[in-house]
């Protein structure tokens, strides 16, 4: 039985411009994530990885090619499109923090799910019990560690129950038990059928992912 296509890129190129040099950030990149499906991807610094979430999120316009999300055009729409199917279908983690500091944790998560029409005061104290913050959600950013801010983010990141989740080094300033700990959430995640991409350089979630995927100057060199 195929599997359904959450979300797709399809020959994505992005160049970028200062003064008379350019920077191809992406050549041609066509990738899809299924329904269930972990994807890790990997790649040194300057490789696209970040250009590419970017474009899958709706977040930045490709200057060639398109991405498509749960079957419907997301590049080159009005932002106030984009943006409505991106509160609503792709959950964000990105490095530096998708969390407003001058909120408690409670009060990002309760946003994130406005924003998507989609309150759930039961699925809230999930995640922050299951990420090991239920005794934090009175705080702010400022006020946790690294870590507990790297958690708190991937909570907020999946308020709305997105059907693609999209995160970038979700686990880079956690321990080995709280790694774990968030490899369980993604299992978790995967079991209800949400599309999982993570730019990692943690062997153990690359280990845990259904497919790796390398990226080097702009394309996907490895699959």
């Amino acid at each position: 039985m195929a599997m359904t296509v959450c979300i797709e890129a399809f020959e994505l190129y992005r160049f970028f411009h200062a003064g008379d040099s350019e920077t191809l950030a992406l050549r041609g990149v066509s990738l899809d994530l299924a329904a269930g499906e972990m994807v890790a991807l990997l790649g040194e610094s300057g490789s696209g990885k970040s250009t590419l979430f970017n474009c899958l999120a709706g977040l930045d316009e490709p200057d060639g090619g398109h991405v498509d999300l749960l079957g419907e055009r997301l590049t080159r729409r009005p932002e106030a499109q984009r943006a409505q199917r991106r509160a609503s279908g792709i959950g964000i983690l990105m490095q530096a923090h998708n969390l407003i500091p001058s909120l408690h944790l409670a009060d990002n998560m309760a946003l994130a799910m406005q924003i998507a029409g989609k309150p759930d005061r039961a699925r809230a104290a999930h995640l922050f019990e299951q990420l090991g913050l239920t005794g934090h959600t009175s705080a702010r950013p400022a006020q946790l560690s690294g870590g507990e801010v790297a958690r708190a983010g991937l909570a907020v990141a999946l308020a709305a129950a997105p059907q693609v989740l999209l995160a970038d080094e979700p686990t880079g300033e956690v321990d080995a038990a709280t790694e774990a700990l968030v490899l369980a959430v993604f299992d978790e995640q995967r079991a209800a059928g949400t599309a999982i991409l993570i730019a990692t350089h943690s062997e153990a979630l690359a280990a845990h992912a259904d497919r790796v995927v390398r990226m080097r100057d702009g394309r996907i060199v490895d699959v």
